[in-house]
């Protein structure tokens, strides 16, 4: 075949390609109140389907041409299901109606059990409703941390160098990031047991990495002030006593800001080079292994497990429960069972019953106090957040496995303390003190974490092809300086947020 009908023949199977597959994107909105509605499910068959966003947005592809008989089944919690024809799809909004329960069909369906009961049966079928067998999971996974300055003050008593004052310090407070954010987007598969201690292997199909580093702190147009000030005041063979509060250190003088240099420091810097260079090629083989442990973990981290925080069904003489209504998930007849601590327990929330086999198949948690604090010296630390929802559904084998997962941590981290630096010289006659900074320092950071997990598909495998299956380990994700529709084209995803969409990297920074 000639060099141009290749050409052609590539350029055919791209349109065929492009035009075989299309591409829905709306919003979910309550018919009553225009509210956006969450984690609703978006089913075009039994292989393609995704999750609205908290927002009610969602994404989803269809990998072949649409036909007339085409359409999407949408389904959620307290809401009738919807069916939406594809061929004619305009991406407006999607409203949903709320839909209620007929009591006589409760008691048709059900046993009048009393919430005690329930609860017992809930224990009983832990083991026996959710699937903990070999399995390939298709998923999308992502994770997003923001990092927030709420505080940063450092004020400054006194300097017996004239260059280090607040204007000075003031200038270097004004370059710090006060924000900053990153995002990672993993597609891929997953084999092993859903066991929380199983090993696992991962095949990445596509992943992404939103990260502007232009946010990390940079020092260095203030590295040639800094050592100008230092050879001006401070003696090449004098020492650093820095204090604060009780704590006391004492640091030597780096003698290569004169200058100065030997073998052996050369040595050092050379092994610490080699060091880092070895540690990052490290992480660039370890993405996979490293995010496949965090995806692993996120599944199995829920109430099914009695050693986790989520402790609302293994100790729930901790929580005060009632049946306080009925609803359709998926086909599905739940009890809606809103819980809360007694006393001193953390979470409040609500779980979703099924009536036939009481398995949980959906909850809704929020802490209702901090999880831990501490504070000692002026050094504080609070995780003030875990808020999420777990979303189980039944696979082939009529048991239950994860379908959705959002969480949300957030944690706040302060100092606030007073600092001294003294420059001490023992080889000047008379008084050891030379220069001397004291002042005070006030910061305040807050970390959010949210992770998002969606499954598309749970496939029953067995222990052979586990074993058989091969993993490729050189995997490292795209790095993106702004967030970008056409990366994810093509594929079934969690519509992303707002911050997210916002995400870029500013030019010149």
């Amino acid at each position: 075949m000639k060099i141009n009908q290749i050409i052609v023949a590539i350029a055919l199977f791209a349109m065929v390609t492009s035009h075989g597959q299309q591409t829905f994107t709306s919003k979910l909105l309550d018919l009553s109140t225009e509210k956006p509605i969450p984690f609703a499910t978006i089913q075009f068959n039994s292989k393609t389907g995704v999750i609205s966003n908290d927002n009610g947005e969602f994404n989803i592809t269809i990998k072949r041409a649409v036909v007339e008989t085409d359409s999407l089944m949408i389904s959620c919690l307290g809401y009738e299901e919807k069916r939406i024809p594809l061929f004619n799809f305009n991406n407006s909004p999607i409203y949903l109606k709320p839909k209620s329960v007929d009591l006589s069909e409760v008691l048709v369906t059900n046993k009048n059990y009393t919430i005690d009961e329930i609860l017992d049966k809930i224990k009983e079928g832990l083991t026996v409703n959710y699937d903990y067998s070999y399995n390939k999971r298709k998923l999308f996974y992502r994770t997003s941390y923001y990092t927030e300055m709420d505080k940063y003050d450092v004020t400054l008593e006194k300097s017996t160098i004239p260059e280090f004052n607040q204007q000075f310090i003031d200038s270097l407070l004004q370059i710090m990031p006060k924000n900053n954010s990153n995002h990672t987007e993993i597609l891929g598969e997953i084999y092993g047991e859903i066991d929380p201690e199983a090993t696992q292997k991962m095949d990445i199909l596509k992943a992404c990495y939103l990260y502007d580093k232009s946010k990390d702190i940079n020092m260095d147009n203030y590295e040639k002030r800094f050592n100008d000030i230092f050879k001006k005041y401070v003696k090449r063979d004098s020492y650093f006593k820095i204090k604060s509060g009780w704590f006391s250190v004492k640091e030597e003088m780096d003698s290569s800001l004169f200058g100065d240099s030997n073998e052996k420091e050369e040595t050092a810097t050379d092994a610490l080079l080699a060091e880092q260079k070895k540690k990052d090629s490290i992480r660039k083989i370890g993405f996979l292994h490293w995010r496949k442990m965090q995806i692993h973990n996120f599944e199995n981290d829920n109430f099914i497990d009695d050693d986790n925080d989520l402790n609302f069904i293994h100790k729930s003489r901790r929580y005060e429960f009632e049946i306080a209504d009925y609803a359709y998930i998926n086909d599905m007849f739940v009890y809606v069972i809103p819980f809360k601590p007694k006393r001193s327990e953390d979470f409040s929330g609500t779980m979703y019953v099924n009536t036939e086999d009481f398995a949980v198949v959906r909850v809704d948690y929020k802490n209702v106090k901090p999880l831990s604090k501490f504070s000692l010296l002026g050094i504080s630390m609070k995780k003030f957040l875990k808020e999420g929802t777990i979303i189980f559904q039944k696979n082939d084998n009529e048991k239950y496995t994860l379908k959705y997962k959002d969480e949300t941590l957030g944690e706040q981290v302060g100092i606030k303390r007073p600092i001294k630096i003294v420059e001490k010289n023992k080889n000047v006659k008379g008084r050891r003190k030379q220069n001397e900074l004291k002042g005070d320092i006030h910061f305040i950071v807050r970390n959010i974490e949210k992770t998002e997990l969606i499954v598309f598909e749970t496939n029953a495998i067995s222990e052979s092809d586990f074993k058989n299956f091969k993993e490729k380990s050189l995997v490292t994700p795209t790095q993106l300086n702004q967030y970008d529709p056409e990366f994810w084209k093509g594929y079934n995803i969690i519509e992303p947020n707002k911050a997210i969409k916002d995400f870029k990297v500013l030019e010149g920074e």
